[in-house]
C-alpha cells in the first residue's frame, strides 16, 4: 500500500488525559456513510455547477467519479503515466476553477516521474470525462532530491489558486527552504493559473513579496509539510485559512488565521515545531521573530499520533453538533476529532467516536458536505445519525 505524508519519527504512546474512551458518536449525532472503495484515495471534492458529482483522487494518478452515489466505470482523468506515486508522492489534489461550468478548467497537483512537483491545467470534455489532449503545464517546482514532504493541496479562493508545498524533504529542512523566500518549497503560494501573455500563469499584484526580496508567488512561508489546508468563507467574518502542518519528531500543529493576516506570514518552521523551539545539531534556525503561532499543537505521545490530517470547518446544516467546528484526524491515531477554531488558540478539542484506518484526507462537496478518505480504500461522508 502507498504511504501518506509522514512526520519525523513517531514516539511510543504514553498514558495521559487524552487517552480516555471515545466520546459517543451517537450522542454527538454523527455517523459515517460509506460512499465506495478506491485505489489509495487521497482526496475528494465537488465541481461547481455539477452538484450530483463527486470526484475522488487516487494517488497512482486517476480521478474517479461518483454520480448520484454510483461509481462510473471510466475515470474522469487518468494521468498515471505522468505520475511517480511511490511513498509520499503521487497525484495529490484536484481543484476546479470557480467558473468551471463555463470555462471547463480544472487543475491537478502531482509529483512527476522525476519527483518534481507539478500543477497542470486540464479541461473537461463532458461532465464526467476530461478532454484528452487538454493538458497544459502551469507551474513546476524541483523536488527530486528527497521523496518526502511534497505538500499537495490546491484550493481556489475567488479566482486565485493557492497551493501548499513541503520543505523539500529529509528531516529538519537542512537547506532551510522553508525560511528561504527565494525558494518555493515550504510555502503557501498564490497565483492566477490562467495563461497570460505567453506566460503559464500570472502573479497577483498584491502578493506580499512583489517588488521586494523573495519569490513573487509566495503568500506565506515557514511551513514543513502542509499536506492539507482549507478555507472557511461562509461566515460573516473575513475568510479564514486552516493549515495542518505535519511535524518532525515531537509535535503536530494547526495554523489558523484570516487569509488577510496570512499574507506574508511566517509560520515558524524550522525555528519552531509547534510552540517549541526546534533544536537539531544539523539544522534548525534561530528565532526570526514575529512568527505566527499555531492555534493547536499536540505531542506524538497523544494516542500514538504521528501526522495531522487537516480537514474543514463544518458548515453543513445537517450536522448541527459540528457546525462551526473544525474536523481533523491523525494518520496513526485514526480517530476523527473536532475543535472550535479561534484566531489565538483552539478550544474544546475532542474525539467524535468515529474511527478511520489510515486517514489520508478530508474533502468537501459543493453542498458543504464533509467526507473523510482512508488510504486503505474507503471514502465516507459525515452524516447525521
Amino acid at each position: 500500500m502507498a504511504a501518506l505524508p509522514s512526520c519525523g519519527t513517531a514516539q511510543e504512546p504514553e498514558q495521559d488525559a487524552q487517552r480516555t474512551a471515545d466520546t459517543s458518536a451517537q450522542r454527538r449525532g454523527v455517523a459515517l456513510k460509506r460512499m465506495g472503495n478506491f485505489d489509495a484515495p487521497v482526496y475528494v471534492t465537488g465541481a461547481p455547477g455539477f452538484p450530483g458529482l463527486l470526484f475522488v483522487v487516487e494517488q497512482p494518478g486517476r480521478v474517479e467519479v461518483l454520480n448520484g452515489g454510483r461509481r462510473l466505470a471510466r475515470p474522469f482523468l487518468d494521468i498515471s503515466g505522468l505520475v511517480n506515486s511511490e511513498g509520499e508522492r503521487g497525484l495529490l489534489s484536484l481543484a476546479f476553477a470557480p467558473d468551471y461550468k463555463r470555462s471547463k478548467r480544472f487543475y491537478v497537483y502531482y509529483t512527476d516521474t522525476q519527483g518534481d512537483i507539478r500543477v497542470d491545467e486540464f479541461r473537461r470534455r463532458s461532465a464526467t470525462r476530461a478532454a484528452r489532449g487538454s493538458r497544459r503545464g502551469v507551474i513546476e517546482i524541483p523536488h527530486r532530491e528527497n521523496s518526502n514532504h511534497n505538500g499537495g493541496q490546491l484550493q481556489f479562493l475567488d479566482d486565485l489558486l493557492y497551493l501548499a508545498t513541503g520543505d523539500g524533504g529529509s528531516g529538519g529542512d537542512p537547506p532551510n527552504n522553508a525560511q528561504n523566500r527565494e525558494s518555493l518549497l515550504g510555502k503557501l503560494l498564490r497565483i492566477d493559473p490562467r495563461q497570460s501573455g505567453g506566460r503559464p500563469y500570472s502573479i497577483p499584484s498584491d502578493n506580499p513579496f512583489v517588488g521586494k526580496p523573495g519569490r513573487d508567488e509566495i503568500y506565506s512561508y515557514g511551513l514543513r509539510n502542509p499536506f492539507r489546508f482549507s478555507f472557511d468563507t461562509t461566515t460573516a467574518q473575513r475568510p479564514r485559512v486552516a493549515i495542518a502542518d505535519l511535524g518532525q519528531n515531537r509535535f503536530e500543529e494547526l495554523d489558523y488565521t484570516t487569509v488577510a493576516n496570512a499574507r506574508g506570514a511566517n509560520f515558524g518552521w524550522d525555528a519552531f515545531e509547534g510552540f517549541a523551539p526546534y533544536e537539531d545539531e544539523n539544522s534548525g534556525t534561530s528565532d526570526p521573530g514575529r512568527t505566527m503561532k499555531p492555534i493547536l499543537a499536540y505531542p506524538h505521545s497523544r494516542g500514538g499520533s504521528c501526522g495531522i490530517i487537516g480537514g474543514y470547518v463544518v458548515r453543513d446544516r445537517r450536522l448541527p453538533s459540528l457546525r462551526g467546528r473544525y474536523v481533523y484526524a491523525d494518520l496513526c491515531e485514526e480517530k476523527i476529532r473536532s475543535l472550535v477554531p479561534h484566531l489565538k488558540r483552539a478550544s474544546d478539542d475532542r474525539k467524535l467516536g468515529l474511527s478511520v484506518s489510515s486517514p489520508s484526507s478530508f474533502g468537501e462537496d459543493t453542498k458543504g458536505r464533509i467526507y473523510v478518505v482512508s488510504l486503505e480504500g474507503t471514502v465516507s461522508r459525515l452524516v447525521p445519525r
